[in-house]
């Protein structure tokens, strides 16, 4: 399957371009995990990792978030090469780690304390995600009085608040039901045409991956590679019930779940 056009162009003066090169990994006794991996992640944009479970993607996230450092290749955030992790980069997991004892706004906050940015413009800052995030009124209340998927709200607004140039998603959205999911997408959506971040997120979902990217990479069963890009020709934003009926999602739904499928055989 070869790319395919659509949607809007990242901006190229946006910080966050991200470039792997003949990425390799493999772990103590396992098999090669990755083996010469190559992609360019163009900066302002979102592109999902999607391949068969087990194939690497979370990996992938980690080695360009620095948490571990690949066999062999170079991985490069803006030309810099990544040793470690950094204030470009901003890692949401599939459980969000929040600290029970802080309330709603000290968990917003807390990257940006550690940054240390003045408390004034920190909470000020935690105030607008928190609102944008449909949590107003919660700002005191503490994680185990909120929802699953409230708190995971609070994740987001924690990631986002930091604002760094580099947001990688490790299937934020897999522990809640399918209501919130697509809640949580559009909200993700929205945010991502605020921020106009480069969010690298991995999903099991296909259809996820068509409503919410601009550019889906492909990867072969581990060891994997890249197998092709593609760019949905999609509008961004805007009505996704409405979009989950159109011709063109229900073709590229299709079209990738075709090329994936045969990795089951």
């Amino acid at each position: 399957m070869t790319e395919t056009t659509g949607r809007a162009t990242g901006s190229p003066g946006r910080a966050g371009s991200i470039r792997l090169d003949k990425v390799s990994m493999a772990f103590a006794g396992d098999r090669p995990v990755l083996d010469n991996l190559s992609l360019d992640i163009p900066a302002g944009r979102l592109t999902t990792l999607l391949g068969p479970s087990g194939c690497g993607k979370t990996t992938i996230l980690k080695i360009i978030a620095g948490l571990i450092a690949p066999a062999s290749g170079t991985v490069t955030v803006d030309g810099r090469p990544v040793t470690g992790p950094g204030p470009d980069r901003t890692f949401v997991f599939q459980d969000v780690a929040l600290m029970p004892w802080a309330s709603v706004l000290k968990n917003v906050a807390f990257g940006l304390e550690l940054r240390g940015t003045a408390r004034a413009a920190r909470e000020e800052i935690a105030r607008r995600y928190i609102a944008e995030m449909g949590l107003a009124g919660f700002e005191n209340a503490l994680p185990h009085e909120l929802s699953g998927g409230m708190r995971q709200r609070v994740g987001l607004a924690r990631a986002f608040a930091v604002d760094a140039p580099v947001l990688l998603m490790d299937e934020p959205f897999s522990a809640v039901d399918e209501q919130i999911r697509r809640k949580f997408q559009e909200d993700l959506l929205g945010l991502a045409g605020i921020a106009q971040k480069t969010i690298v997120f991995v999903t099991h979902s296909i259809e996820e991956a068509v409503i919410l990217s601009d550019r889906i990479a492909l990867l072969t069963p581990r060891p994997a590679r890249v197998s092709s890009v593609i760019t949905p020709d999609l509008p961004r934003g805007g009505d996704t019930d409405a979009l989950r009926r159109d011709k063109r999602y229900l073709d590229t739904v299709d079209a990738i779940w075709q090329t994936l499928r045969q990795y089951l055989d």
